[in-house]
């Protein structure tokens, strides 16, 4: 079962809000509600997210990411749909029960830290527990231990102006922590951070992932952090969820031209892996003869040095250690250099799809580049890098 599901969300402020919901199903657009002094955040926002994965939902300033955030643990009231944590729709319960999932299942890490300047950084980080009624004695032990966690030992006694922007935002993961809630809500908690600072942190939450795999819903404006953080991301324009996938899916088939501009300038190296790209071996491959072997989730920035010193395609095993496909010099290559067409449509199971200006040399490539697992003619099926 999911531990957290979202089903056909609306959000709307102003004057009867019931029929924007209605006008907005039958196919009405933001601009038509607004001149009606009507503001619609969300619109029909559907997604699951599995227990220990960290969920990503990335868009511009407006696009309804964070009134999304906060329709998940009952902050705003959805106008519409449902939201269920662990089987429990939330949209449903009272004020009061609201508030003590809140208190116990959910935590939330804001952008701009919500410290109390009066207050030590041991007593901020042991607050959820205090909401909560836990004895001192014992809140402070479980402060302690996230303190720890999040890097911040020996600072215990230190107030929030005392910290750097970087360690306030460590409190802020430590409170959170500390209350051992199943799931995260981060609100883009790392955008207020200088860019060293920031990348520190994001190594900090996937190293802390790494044991305590907790379950995470992450708002972000940068792809480059959503790329980096997310299992699944999901990209959102004027209130709408246009795409949800890999970071893989969304930069090789974006959903559309909005998703396609966003990864423009990313290094699609770090991101793409070597079961992403790879094809069928050629009758009469020999691994034996590659320059090197690697796994399905191998970034392909590891294969250019094999890449270059070889004219054998580098192989790619599965879990199983048995070859699933290889990815000549010529792939690599090509997938690097050229840009990728947005895919309308069901952008997950989508393929490799490459622009060119120039049918010769379109036909080139193909001559020297193997095809990948599809059918040839029409749109290529992507090569699961789970496979």
């Amino acid at each position: 079962m999911s531990r957290l599901e979202a089903e056909d969300l609306y959000k709307v402020f102003g004057r009867r809000p019931d029929e924007a919901v209605e006008k907005l199903r039958r196919g009405a657009d933001r601009e038509e509600l607004r001149a009606d002094g009507t503001t619609a955040a969300v619109i029909d926002a559907s997604f699951t997210v599995e227990p220990g994965q960290i969920f990503v939902v990335m868009g511009l300033s407006g696009s309804g990411k964070s009134t999304l955030l906060r329709m998940l643990n009952g902050l705003l009231e959805p106008t519409a749909g449902h939201v269920r944590f662990d089987g429990q729709d939330l949209t449903q319960l009272s004020a009061r029960e609201l508030r003590e999932v809140r208190s116990k299942k959910v935590s939330m890490v804001f952008q701009h830290f919500a410290l109390f300047p009066h207050r030590s950084v041991l007593e901020n980080a042991a607050y959820g527990l205090e909401v909560q009624g836990v004895p001192r004695e014992k809140r402070e032990k479980q402060a302690h231990e996230a303190l720890e966690l999040a890097g911040l030992k020996g600072w215990e006694k230190s107030f929030p102006d005392e910290l750097s922007g970087g360690m306030q935002q460590r409190v802020g993961l430590a409170r959170a922590l500390a209350t051992d809630a199943d799931l995260l809500l981060m609100d883009e908690s790392f955008s207020a951070l200088d860019p060293l600072i920031r990348r520190d942190m994001q190594d900090q939450l996937l190293e802390l992932q790494k044991t305590l795999k907790k379950t995470i819903v992450f708002i972000t404006h940068d792809l480059n952090e959503a790329m980096r953080l997310g299992d699944s991301i999901a990209v959102m324009r004027d209130g709408r969820i246009v795409q949800i996938g890999t970071a893989e899916d969304i930069l090789v088939t974006p959903a559309n031209d909005y998703v396609a501009s966003f990864t423009q300038d990313v290094d699609r190296s770090r991101v793409l892996t070597a079961g992403a790209i790879m094809g069928d071996p050629e009758k009469g491959y020999d691994p034996s003869e590659a320059p090197a072997t690697v796994s399905v989730d191998t970034p392909i920035i590891e294969l250019f040095t094999p890449c270059s010193t070889s004219g054998v395609a580098v192989a790619v095993t599965g879990e199983d250690g048995e070859l699933v496909g290889v990815v000549p010099r010529a792939r690599l290559l090509a997938v690097l250099g050229e840009p990728m067409k947005s895919v309308e449509g069901d952008g997950a199971g989508a393929s490799l799809v490459k622009e060119s200006t120039d049918a010769q040399d379109a036909q080139d490539t193909k001559d020297a580049v193997p095809t990948p697992r599809g059918d040839g003619d029409g749109p290529v099926e992507k090569v699961n890098a789970g496979a």
